[in-house]
């Protein structure tokens, strides 16, 4: 009797210290999350013609789009120059620079309460149908970043015949902010 007795007492106290973990992983912080996952925000470019980075109206931030800037290493069309996969990176960093540009903008990731809407252009060739797996590499980065609740999003995934500067990837994004 006392072992079993034991056996459910350690198990209680296993399932507590599991919740709790749980508890505190949600818990956490956009800014924290960036240092859990080692992540460092690029500088911030400035824009490269006639426009902002971002508006605000109300509660809502709206980013312009952004690519992976002129000396990322991938560029072309994804399907034809470049991998599903190397597209998944460039759209990776993208999401690194859109997160710089938002804390520049908000002085802190952990202003925004939600990701609201994304759009993913992928510079695509002929016949290329496989947009939403290279756009995932900007919304897995969100989910990472934010969770899964405030992280996850509203998104569209097009091709499109060409990007500035020969870029595989464009995202715009609309935030909900404090």
């Amino acid at each position: 009797m006392k072992g079993l007795v034991s056996i459910c007492i350690i198990g209680l106290l296993a399932l507590m210290a599991m919740s709790s973990r749980g508890i505190a992983q949600t818990a956490s912080t956009a800014e924290a999350r960036l240092k859990e996952l080692n992540i460092t925000l690029p500088t911030v470019p400035p824009p490269i013609a006639n426009y902002v980075d971002s508006v605000r109206v109300g509660n809502l931030l709206f980013l312009a789009g952004n690519t992976a800037g002129p000396g990322w290493k991938y560029k072309g069309k994804v399907g034809r120059d470049l991998t599903v996969q190397e597209g998944y990176d460039t759209a990776r960093q993208v999401g690194l620079i859109m997160l710089a540009k938002v804390r520049a903008g908000l002085g802190s990731l952990d202003r925004v309460k939600r990701i609201v809407k994304v759009l993913g252009m992928v510079n695509s060739a002929d016949g290329f149908g496989d947009q939403p797996r290279v756009v995932n590499g900007f919304s897995d980065l969100m989910v990472d970043v934010f969770g899964e609740a405030n992280g996850k999003h509203a998104r569209s995934a097009v091709g499109m015949a060409g990007l500035p500067s020969n870029s595989a990837v464009e995202v715009e994004m609309i935030l909900e902010i404090e």
